[in-house]
């Protein structure tokens, strides 16, 4: 029943995707198709000859996907190439169909894909997040392999760099956490470098200092509402060189330049606090599902981009809380996915209500960011509160011999 839900759910969202407004396959087909395009004719080869908003390794399933590209075009290439790598993902999670916690864990998985719909199909998030979910089953028991696949899918897309951060705070194992990440690190430094790209192997971090506050961004509430209430100098306006609407206004200039800080605050503040638990000995089956999803959340929450498709980074960490223990993650699993349900809302079906200031899509935008902030809010709160193993307790309380 789980590889029968598993095909409908690809299937039906990729299908939904040539059937919904606002082309939410639009980057497959405006961006990834022309960038590996031009690499394999032998043009520019985008973060090696010319600065990139991606991390290097971005540019591999761009050009996998040409691969399937001969079946019905590159757009459906692409998502076959997600559902491939969501099926060795979810094979792994599944395993022999005996763990209640997997089949939960899978059930939700799934879930969260169809309410989520074609935008988490149609971007680099379809195939990082697969690998994050493996790595994530993988951190105790191979936690080299685990540390390599978080690092691989980090220079696709940054975000699995927070599931890699709390995995070194919570699995005693560290050395072959850095030391995997490490390796991977280096090889593909040395392959860009190797190709001349020196100059752009950290483009995909200062090409980030020119963005604005996209519209969908928490940050940006403000400025979306001030243009929906009509306050002079509030507006919405499309980036064309970053292929993205942003919102600008009042004071705009110092709202873009605090969010970067503001985030960084908040995710050191999230470590230092997971650090103290795992210091007092609090295990990686109670702290890293939560201290993940905090990370996570505190990455999303607080950046001045709020793209859609940035929902599923929430996805392992619910998946590994699940497996963990089905119980105390129902909830925190059941606000996820009211959220993926939300952001569908949102992008594509009631976008140009965004773009356009309109009543109902702004108040289901602000429900969907309010719901994101609770949850990080929660996750913190949660990691706090983990109590500290009795043995722990016990060798603090004996006193120091003279």
């Amino acid at each position: 029943m789980l590889w029968v839900a598993f095909a409908i759910v690809h299937a039906g969202v990729g299908w939904l995707g040539f059937l919904m407004p606002n082309q939410p396959m639009g980057d497959v087909y405006r961006v990834y198709e022309p960038w590996s395009t031009q690499a394999l004719s032998g043009g520019g080869i985008v973060g090696i000859t010319e600065p990139w908003v991606y991390p290097q390794v971005a540019l591999v399933p761009m050009v996998l996907a040409h691969a399937f590209a001969w079946i019905a075009g590159y757009t459906i290439g692409w998502a076959i190439l997600v559902t491939l790598v969501d099926a060795v993902a979810f094979g792994v999670l599944v395993g022999r169909g005996h763990s209640h916690g997997r089949t939960t864990a899978a059930w939700f998985w799934l879930s969260f894909i169809a309410l989520l719909g074609p935008v988490g199909l149609y971007r680099l998030e379809g195939v990082t997040a697969p690998l994050a979910i493996i790595a994530c089953l993988w951190l105790v028991g191979r936690p080299w392999a685990a540390s390599m696949l978080l690092a691989v899918a980090t220079w696709i897309k940054v975000w699995p760099a927070a599931l890699l951060a709390a995995a070194v705070i919570a699995v005693r194992r560290r050395g072959a956490l850095l030391g995997g990440a490490a390796l991977v690190t280096m090889f593909t430094l040395i392959v860009v470098v190797g190709a001349g790209g020196w100059a752009n192997a950290f483009g995909f971090i200062t090409e980030q200092t020119t963005r604005g506050l996209q519209v969908e961004a928490p940050f940006a509430m403000p400025y979306l509402w001030g243009a929906f209430l009509g306050i002079p100098g509030f507006s919405v306006y499309y980036s064309f060189e970053l292929v993205t609407f942003q919102v600008t206004g009042t004071e705009i200039d110092v709202a873009i330049a605090l969010s970067t800080p503001v985030m960084f605050l908040a995710l050191a503040g999230v470590a230092v606090l997971g650090a103290v638990k795992a210091a007092r000995g609090v295990g990686f089956a109670a702290l890293f599902p939560p201290l993940s999803l905090a990370l996570v959340l505190a990455f999303i929450a607080f950046n001045k981009v709020g793209s859609p498709q940035y929902l599923v980074w929430l996805v392992p960490s619910v998946v590994i809380g699940v497996v963990l223990n089905r119980y105390r993650w129902f909830l925190p699993a059941t606000v996820v996915l009211a959220g993926a349900l939300l952001t569908q809302l949102v992008y594509p079906l009631l976008y140009n209500g965004i773009i356009y200031p309109q009543l109902l899509p702004m108040l289901v935008l602000t429900a969907r960011n309010l719901l994101l902030l609770a949850l990080f809010v929660w996750m913190v709160v949660r990691v706090a509160r983990l109590p500290v193993p009795a043995t722990t307790r016990a060798k603090a309380a004996v006193p120091a011999l003279p």
